[in-house]
C-alpha cells in the first residue's frame, strides 16, 4: 500500500510562510496524481491544491480560490516528495493539511472522494 508522510507544519504568524512537504512510497510517483486538502475543527475537509502525474508536455495543477496567488505545489520526482508552499497566510488557513495520492493518473484531482491514499496529517496554525 502506499504510504504518505507529510512534515512542515507549525505556527506562524499572519503574512508569514511554510512549505509543507509529503513523502511518498513507491517507485512510480512520477505518475502518481497528488493533492493537499485540509480541514479546519467543525468543518469539512477542503480542497487545497493539486498536481497531475507526468504527462508527455507537462503537469497539471489547480488551486482553491482561497489560495490561488498564495500556494504552490510541486513535486520532486527523485525524491519522491511533494511540496505545498504557503505563502501570506492568514488566519483563515488553519487547519490540519493533508496529501493524498492516486497512481497511475496524469490529471489533476479536486475531489477528496476520487484519491486512493492519504497522509496522516500536519497542523498549521496561524496566528493574528
Amino acid at each position: 500500500q502506499v504510504q504518505l508522510v507529510e512534515s512542515g507544519g507549525g505556527l506562524v504568524q499572519a503574512g508569514g510562510s511554510l512549505r509543507l512537504s509529503c513523502v511518498v512510497s513507491g517507485r512510480t510517483f512520477s505518475n502518481y496524481a497528488m493533492g493537499w486538502f485540509r480541514q479546519a475543527p467543525g468543518k469539512e475537509r477542503e480542497f487545497v491544491a493539486a498536481l497531475s502525474g507526468t504527462g508527455f508536455i507537462k503537469y497539471y495543477e489547480d488551486f482553491a480560490d482561497s489560495v490561488k496567488g498564495r500556494f504552490t505545489i510541486s513535486r520532486d520526482n527523485a525524491k519522491n516528495t511533494l511540496y505545498l508552499q504557503m505563502s501570506s497566510l492568514n488566519p483563515e488557513d488553519t487547519a490540519v493539511y493533508y496529501c493524498a495520492a492516486k497512481p497511475r493518473l496524469t490529471r489533476v484531482l479536486s475531489s477528496s472522494g476520487e484519491y486512493d491514499f492519504w497522509g496522516q496529517g500536519t497542523q498549521v496554525t496561524v496566528s493574528s
